[in-house]
């Protein structure tokens, strides 16, 4: 996860440290989290003058979601000549850090701001600054609740993420097919009351046929060793359970892991959402039944894209959804050898804006 990092302190990261810095299938660390990690491409660029400077905001490194997400932010950077400053969270619950963060960089030289917020809410003070102040607001993945922003007059300038109930209703449909005599699933959500679990969660209930039956839903704080301890309970209360739709991968990896502890692998199907390289691997050896893998590669790239855009004057499309697809152990191998970037194609309306 890429949230606000701690300290304001500075660096140059270089194009080959850009590129190769982060791998997906890593948990990050909390001392690479703990900087304010800059790539100025722009520096090496004969139009560096005219480099929109560019601050983004994400959720923290100690996620491999995120660490991606940071990836394509530096790559779109390097390759398109612009100058970023991105800052991320101490953790996937450090709302307040992370507002913190923000609250620091409104006070900057930036035009743009790329914004993926904890909750829908922590962020809403530092923008509602930025936004006084004329500032371009790209929000990705996680959204700011409308309601919130309207009422501190927030304005956004794009929102790109994923269609979280359509990616809850793909897993739906594919334990339908995977369990097509029925039976009693259960779903694990991240924290309660987060908008994106909730969505994927509601998307999974109206995915499934009418054979399938949720018998039980708990939050398990995205977090892997907090899952496995969730669906051991879970497996405990409900000894035909025969399903977990899980809200990401790596709560999924834990809930594989207990049903492989209780030697129910194959029998219990899981499947979860997010497509981080870990469950690829996973979906490919049949440890996990699926994922849907959603591109925080792209969604990063698509965030800086969207911010050259706004610096070059264009108006930037209110809504962009990015890609998702179903990863199963036919097209694994597919996944794979494209990750981070999708391996199937999908719209980018910004670089038509940028050329």
């Amino acid at each position: 996860m890429h949230v606000n990092t701690r300290g304001r302190r500075t660096v140059m990261v270089s194009a080959v440290m850009a590129a190769g810095g982060l791998v997906l299938g890593a948990c990050g660390s909390s001392g690479f989290a703990s900087l304010g990690l800059r790539v100025d491409a722009a520096a090496d660029s004969d139009m560096a003058g005219d480099a929109p400077k560019i601050a983004a905001v994400i959720k923290g490194l100690d996620n491999p979601f995120f660490q991606t997400m940071k990836q394509g932010i530096d790559d779109q950077a390097r390759t398109g000549g612009a100058s970023v400053t991105v800052q991320a969270a101490n953790s996937i619950t450090d709302t307040t850090g992370q507002a913190d963060k923000l609250n620091g960089l409104a006070g900057q030289a930036f035009s743009c701001y790329v914004v993926n917020p904890i909750s829908g809410t922590n962020l809403i003070q530092g923008l509602a600054k930025l936004s006084a102040m004329n500032k371009s607001i790209v929000n990705i993945d996680s959204p700011v609740d409308a309601t919130a922003a309207k009422s501190a007059n927030v304005k956004l300038a794009t929102y790109i993420g994923t269609d979280n109930v359509e990616a809850g209703k793909m897993a739906g449909r594919r334990m339908t097919e995977l369990l097509a005599s029925g039976g009693d699933v259960a779903v694990v959500g991240g924290i309660a009351g987060d908008v994106t679990s909730g969505a994927r969660v509601q998307g999974f209930q109206q995915g499934i046929g009418p054979n399938l039956k949720v018998v039980q839903t708990v939050a398990a704080n995205w977090e892997r060793q907090t899952a496995l301890t969730a669906a051991t309970d879970v497996m405990r209360a409900n000894p035909n359970l025969v399903g977990f739709f899980v809200a990401n991968d790596d709560m999924g990896l834990g809930v594989a892991r207990a049903v492989a502890n209780v030697g129910k692998s194959g029998k219990v199907k899981v499947i979860s959402v997010d497509g981080i390289k870990d469950a690829l691997e996973a979906v490919k050896a049949g440890t996990l039944d699926g994922t849907v893998a959603q591109y925080p590669y792209a969604m990063g790239l698509m965030g800086i894209e969207a911010c050259q855009a706004a610096a070059g004057g264009k108006t930037l499309p209110a809504n962009v959804k990015a890609p998702v697809e179903m990863v199963t152990k036919d097209n694994a191998d597919k996944a794979l050898s494209s990750a981070p970037k999708p391996f199937g194609t999908y719209d980018d309306p910004f670089k038509t804006l940028i050329r």
